[in-house]
């Protein structure tokens, strides 16, 4: 990738050349399969956006006085209304992560597509960008997320930093500033400014606010790049002053800068087996524990009451933001890797009506929970290759063991459907809840083919459903997802 080493690339703040590969970063330089990813993560997001665009989280959000309460040129996903571009990345954003179903990337220790798809696809409708543009745009800000983490982790995740957030509204200001064409002065600008707005601990993991993490970084990445490019200033040194992003954010020693820049965008980011599109609606920490316990059940034909008690091993770095052993929210479901694994083992399946209200305290699971414990993994070293592990052991009432363990969930790349195809199943649950049963086929075809979409403006009204939905939302928690049903985990998840 001869061009994105141009003279002057390797000169200036980290700011400066990180905008100089950014800036000259083009469609030219996506591969094959990083384009197919690029769009697998588009078409993910949209799905997600529309399944969350209900959720308590997004309802309470709108009710903020001045939030989306103007019509603007932006859609807002599945609620039949239009806003402004920051408002529409703002509740687009929130939307995208309510049900924490997203994709999300081992290296990163986050989730790197909806930081950057909300606020590219309102600024791409509100300024009439192609495709293509939206995808290349989505391209860059993936890898400068992912480049970003390579310099601060793990100390940065460990330390309680989202780097959803943190990291993400960085890599949102990328792509936005990539989109607007800016030159490298303002996307340096851009970088610099979204520094001061990211933010995000992971102590608020399970309630609304972490997907108002990514709400909030989608509007800071805009709103970043739109003053960079009006002429607003910033500091060209964010990230490497005594005060700036390394020092405050991780601390002396604790940090590689040289890792953003060695063999940037060679191979591209998106091409890292470490990439996950998510078969369940749970916080991904947990998806290695889910897999194993459906492969027990799977297995040994397992039925609740052989079970005497739940073992739960994952490695300790996913286990300090998952381990609540007696949830009670949907919210807080999502973020307890006892509750998911005794569902995986009580109905041999994970999914969205597993997380509606009530179903975390139903008794049957409840009981499962009273025999559950979970604790770190004694055999899984803090700096394991890798660290998406888990090992279930179940104790029978007969007095047998019976465990499995899963190594690394993303090994071989399995976790990502071969193509943009591969994503229907789990569009079509998503998408379901908030447009009609015969527009979601048509939705599916198009961004398929979303680089050769020339007017935005026409997607946007494919997204953007009605305003009032009220049984789309009852067919969750109905349990519109029965038993025997075809799930979106079957067919490429490891």
């Amino acid at each position: 990738m001869s061009k994105l080493g141009n003279a002057g690339a390797d000169a200036g703040t980290i700011a400066e050349r990180l905008a100089q590969r950014i800036h000259a970063f083009g469609p030219g330089d996506l591969t094959a399969k990083a384009r197919d990813r690029a769009l697998i993560g588009i078409i993910d997001t949209i799905a997600v956006t529309l399944a969350g665009a209900r959720e308590d989280c997004v309802a309470t959000l709108r009710k903020v006085p001045g939030i989306g309460e103007t019509a603007g040129p932006a859609t807002l996903v599945g609620l039949g209304s239009r806003a402004s571009v920051l408002d529409a990345a703002l509740i687009n954003g929130t939307a995208s992560h309510a049900l924490d179903y997203d994709d999300f990337s081992a290296v990163f220790g986050g989730h790197q597509s909806v930081p950057l798809v909300p606020g590219l696809m309102a600024l791409a409708e509100a300024e009439k960008f192609d495709g293509r543009a939206v995808l290349t745009a989505y391209s860059v800000g993936v890898e400068t997320e992912i480049r970003l983490a390579r310099a601060v982790h793990f100390h940065h995740y460990d330390k309680g930093w989202h780097p959803t957030a943190t990291l993400g509204t960085i890599g949102a200001a990328a792509a936005a500033a990539h989109l607007l064409r800016l030159d490298p002065e303002r996307i340096a600008t851009a970088l610099a400014l979204a520094v001061s707005q990211a933010a995000g601990v992971k102590a608020n993991f399970g309630t609304m606010t972490k997907p108002l993490h990514v709400g909030l970084c989608a509007r800071a990445g805009v709103m970043a790049a739109l003053l960079a490019r009006a002429g607003f200033t910033a500091s060209a040194d964010a990230f490497e002053h005594p005060q700036g992003f390394f020092e405050v954010f991780n601390g002396a020693g604790t940090y590689d800068p040289g890792r953003i820049f060695s063999s940037w965008a060679d191979p591209l980011e998106l091409e890292d087996d470490g990439i996950v599109v998510k078969a369940y609606p749970c916080c991904g920490s947990t998806h290695a524990a889910i897999k194993a316990a459906l492969e027990l059940r799977r297995s040994a034909g397992l039925k609740a009451d052989a079970i005497a008690r739940i073992e739960i091993l994952p490695h300790a770095r996913r286990l300090r933001h998952t381990d609540k052993a007696r949830p009670v929210t949907p919210l807080e479901a999502k973020f307890s890797v006892q509750y998911v694994v005794a569902r995986a083992l009580l109905d041999g399946s994970v999914r969205l009506k597993h997380f509606a209200p009530g179903a975390a305290t139903e008794p049957d699971v409840v009981r499962l929970l009273e025999r559950t414990t979970a604790a770190a993994h004694p055999d899984m070293a803090e700096d394991a290759a890798s660290q998406w592990a888990a090992e279930v052991v179940v104790h029978t009432a007969d007095g047998g063991r019976l465990s499995h363990r899963i190594d690394d969930l993303t090994a071989g790349g399995g976790a990502v459907p071969a193509s943009p195809a591969g994503m229907w199943d789990k569009f079509v649950d998503c998408a379901e809840i908030s447009l009609p049963s015969d527009a979601v086929g048509a939705l599916f075809e198009r961004l398929e083919t979303f680089e050769s979409v020339t007017d935005m403006a026409l997607l946007g009204r494919m997204m953007a459903g009605q305003a009032e939905q009220p049984k789309a939302r009852a067919k969750v928690q109905a349990g519109r997802f029965q038993a025997g049903d075809p799930t979106p985990e079957t067919s490429w998840v490891p």
